[in-house]
């Protein structure tokens, strides 16, 4: 009787020094804070919700996690500094299931991140950071036109419509390439919802072709399987 009790004893230290992880861990650590709240969120039913909160305190590793997540999709790093600031900051990252790692600093929380442990999050920094030089050309053309002084009001504005509609143009076809490079992850139907959504029907379509069946399953291709349906309607 003895033994087994001292057996029982073992495995209540064990499971209670051991939590059970969550589908998806989320761990890291925020540079410079002092103390505040953060939230691990996600869209639900076009809703941002909180998933999973936890206090955090200088120097301490935060952990979060979800056991809700079914495949990769896109979640929200929440920070309340509870320093009376209104501004506080968020970053959003692909979550998948496993162990994410998000390191950053306080003054430059969103910017510094460093976000590690998914697949799709890669992907997702790649697309982000060509979009980036679209918006630097979309600027130019912005100035472009404001400084612009050699043409008449209505030939300035004319051409500012038409490099425009160019750029929105090659901007759209890099989206649709990208997503249909990489159709055998789930950041192919998130571009296809959220980043092109209202491209040309056709294309749409061939985009879902593409798509392996595990991504057509997955949460963001249920969502683009139905828009693509509600095209079709329209």
């Amino acid at each position: 009787m003895r033994s087994i009790f001292t057996l029982f004893v073992s495995i209540l230290i064990i499971s209670c020094g051991s939590p059970t992880k969550k589908a998806m861990n989320v761990t890291g650590t925020i540079d410079g804070l002092r103390k505040g709240t953060l939230y691990l969120q996600k869209i639900e039913d076009t809703l941002l919700v909180n998933v999973d909160s936890i206090k955090v305190e200088k120097n301490k590793v935060f952990s979060l996690g979800d056991d809700g997540i079914t495949s990769p999709e896109m979640y929200y790093l929440y920070l309340d500094k509870e320093d009376g600031n209104v501004l506080n900051d968020r970053i959003s990252f692909f979550g998948e299931k496993g162990d994410i790692t998000i390191n950053t600093l306080l003054k430059t929380f969103e910017s510094s991140a460093k976000i590690s442990g998914s697949e799709n999050q890669v992907l997702w920094e790649e697309y982000q950071g060509t979009l980036r030089r679209f918006n630097e050309t979309s600027l130019k053309l912005l100035k472009n036109y404001i400084e612009e002084d050699s043409l008449s009001p209505k030939a300035k504005e004319a051409k500012f419509e038409e490099d425009s509609k160019r750029l929105l143009k090659r901007r759209y076809l890099y989206a649709l390439n990208f997503a249909t490079n990489h159709a055998d992850k789930e950041i192919a139907p998130y571009i296809g919802l959220f980043e092109i959504s209202n491209a040309n029907p056709k294309l749409l379509n061939d985009l879902y072709s593409e798509m392996s069946e595990k991504v057509k399953n997955s949460t963001y291709g249920v969502e683009f399987s139905k828009h693509l349906a509600s095209l079709k309607e329209e």
